[in-house]
């Protein structure tokens, strides 16, 4: 299979599933939500008529059960419940994994029998209890004989009262094709934007699958024979045809309008409940594609002919060693790719859509495993970020929504106890702050317990009572974050918050961002973290350390000085600025490197004392530059006090410094 449509297949199915998610979790919050009805019905079969298309069989025949137990939903026969929800979101979540295993296999191993069983069964049971209740009023049963036409379709698969006009036969040759399937799927949705189709022979599934001979035959509704003919003729896909008018032909009082008896399997308990670990299969993979303008592309592609251009005439001058000219072009140069990299970064950033998308499906289910009622909004999802960042920081911004949920809304009866209302409301919030964007999530739960906390970090030694008693409630919340503390299981009995925490402020910290906690007892709490919109590019000053040299990114900078105002305090060397102490960190003990500079000598690099309070002695500082930073991978990930790697102009590799947690 072309590697090229298995992609684009797998990327539409994704935001399939995710657009399919948010509509049914709409449906469920409100049943007469025609609207939302509408998105799932369309959207379940698009899934299904692409698994036919590409072939997966098991995936295609579950879509197609989901879209005629959604079809009787929309149809009114059947009600729309909480167990029915669950059962039609375990489908959902099956397809899913399907989907994953065809991106990473290229096929998928999952058997999809017994799901489609199940949902056969309830639609089956729905179906029958519908008709137990809708008698003619003459007391006539269904066993009138039915008339059949040529194609082998019986009056009683077309519903009588849906026909607002006339029934047309049509009989479809796409032609030859070496992809009859997919000609055909295109072929049918194309009609079906044009008229209602009310019938079909062989059926959707098959022709979709491409397992028909020359031709098959659709049934529409629609003004008359003339009108469809003209119609077809300008329809896509569609190499010839032929129409007849077939109204007079099929008994249409039979009025089930449901083929579901076609469909038939056995009866089962329709209350079945999803697996209940099926919260933690929720997780966002790596952001492998993007979306991309066509006038980005159309920039790019002007500056990569200015590129080529101020190639040929750099190589001239050299060869010509006319140095004036050689200086023009690499000016020339400058500006090129500067607005080239500016080009690129933008093409980068994402919607922080494409990853908060699937949450509302995660509170969801955990909200119903927990017997909470929550309302969960998201404000802000066009914000775009940086590819990187947004993959990232997926996880974290999951674990702080489990926590909401879980830790900081409370039950419904203690919200009531509380005179609070039953319903929880949790808000995950974006907004920009020029080149930084900060992402909330706030709940109205029982917030964090301050002397809890207190105590809980004497404890655990994390802080000294002393400590304790200098520090206001804001840097006591800020506590939940330090690894000593936050990895004990009692801190969640403690304050609502905790395990794990140390791995969001972790993984923040090395996307050079930052992460704060602000609660009101009984109010509820608030995660704020402060990211970069893009992080690729950093202009770096460049250290030297005995023989390495390291790079500080600017804008952790606030001063360059001289050590003569370093002094000794209780053993620690220190400098003061504005009465404010900031202690000496020696890059080379850090580092475990031999410096050049005896005691007094080198350079003091002090650090904005809004990312860290301290200063960094080093031997010399060299220059600043712009450079291409890559994080650290593998067993050097995490390293404290280095973010990441850049290659410079002679090839040497740089190590940037981490300042938070150097």
């Amino acid at each position: 299979m072309d590697d090229q449509y298995l992609d684009a297949f797998i990327r539409e199915s994704e935001e399939a599933i995710t657009e399919l998610n948010n509509s049914l979790l709409e449906l469920e919050s409100d049943p007469s939500n025609t609207e939302a009805m509408d998105s799932i019905f369309r959207t379940a079969h698009t899934l299904k008529g692409n698994f036919g298309a590409m072939g997966f069989d098991n995936a295609a025949n579950l879509a197609h059960a989901m879209e005629d137990l959604l079809d009787e939903m929309r149809q009114g026969e059947m009600e729309v419940t909480p167990d029915l929800m669950d059962l039609v979101f375990a489908g959902v979540d099956q397809i899913e994994v399907i989907v994953g295993e065809i991106e990473e296999h290229g096929e998928s191993g999952t058997e999809t029998d017994e799901m489609v069983e199940e949902l056969r069964a309830v639609l089956e049971e729905g179906a029958a209890a519908a008709g137990d209740t809708e008698t003619t009023d003459d007391g006539s049963s269904d066993s009138d004989e039915s008339l059949t036409t040529d194609a082998g379709v019986s009056d009683a698969d077309i519903d009588g009262d849906a026909v607002d006009e006339r029934v047309l036969q049509a009989e479809i040759s796409v032609g030859e094709s070496d992809m009859l399937g997919v000609d055909s799927m295109l072929a049918v949705e194309s009609i079906e934007g044009r008229f209602d189709i009310l019938d079909s022979s062989p059926s959707r599934a098959d022709i979709e699958d491409g397992e028909f001979e020359d031709t098959f035959v659709l049934y529409l509704d629609g003004p008359d024979a003339a009108t469809v003919d003209a119609e077809l003729g300008t329809t896509g896909k569609v190499d010839s045809f032929d129409v007849t008018d077939v109204t007079d032909e099929l008994v249409s009082d039979t009025g089930t309008g449901s083929d579901a008896a076609d469909d038939s399997g056995a009866g089962s308990d329709s209350g079945s409940d999803p697996d209940p670990d099926a919260e933690e299969e929720h997780s966002v993979d790596e952001i492998k594609s993007v979306r991309v303008d066509v006038d980005q592309l159309d920039d790019l592609h002007g500056l990569v002919e200015q590129l080529v251009t101020s190639r040929i005439k750099l190589r001239r001058g050299v060869e010509k060693d006319d140095l004036d000219s050689t200086g023009e072009t690499l000016n020339e140069l400058d500006k090129i790719t500067a607005n080239l990299q500016n080009t690129v970064m933008d093409m980068r950033l994402i919607p922080l859509k494409k990853v908060v998308g699937k949450f509302p499906r995660l509170v969801r289910d955990l909200a119903r495993e927990l017997d909470k009622d929550i309302e969960f909004e998201i404000e802000g999802e066009d914000i775009e970020l940086d590819r990187t960042i947004l993959t990232e920081i997926s996880d974290p911004l999951m674990h702080i929504l489990r926590n909401s949920v879980d830790h900081g809304i409370e039950s419904p009866e203690e919200r009531e106890q509380a005179g609070k209302s039953r319903t929880g409301h949790i808000t995950l919030r974006a907004s920009r702050e020029r080149d930084h964007v900060i992402i909330e999530v706030e709940d109205d739960g029982a917030g964090l317990d301050v002397s809890g906390i207190r105590e809980k970090a004497v404890e655990k030694g994390v802080r000294s009572p002393e400590e304790l008693d200098a520090m206001d409630d804001s840097a006591v919340y800020d506590l939940v974050f330090h690894p000593g503390f936050s990895t004990a299981d009692e801190v969640t009995d403690t304050s609502g918050r905790g395990v794990g925490m140390d791995v969001v402020h972790d993984t923040v910290s090395q996307l050079d961002g930052s992460v704060s906690v602000d609660s009101e007892p009984g109010e509820g709490t608030t995660v704020s973290l402060r990211l970069p919109v893009t992080m690729a590019i950093v202009k770096v000053l460049f250290v030297k350390v005995g023989g390495e040299e390291y790079g500080v990114p600017i804008k952790n900078v606030d001063e360059i000085t001289g050590t003569e105002e370093a002094k000794q305090v209780n053993g620690q060397e220190v400098i003061k600025h504005n009465d404010e102490i900031y202690p000496v960190i020696h890059l080379d003990d850090t580092f475990d490197i031999e410096g050049e500079t005896a005691n007094g000598d080198g350079m003091l690099v002090r650090i904005r004392e809004s990312e860290r309070q301290v200063a960094l002695h080093c031997d010399s500082v060299n220059s600043q530059e712009e450079v291409v930073v890559k994080p650290l991978e593998g067993i050097l990930s995490g390293t404290p006090g280095l973010s990441g790697t850049a290659v410079l102009g002679d090839g040497n590799i740089v190590h940037i410094l981490d300042v938070v947690t150097l």
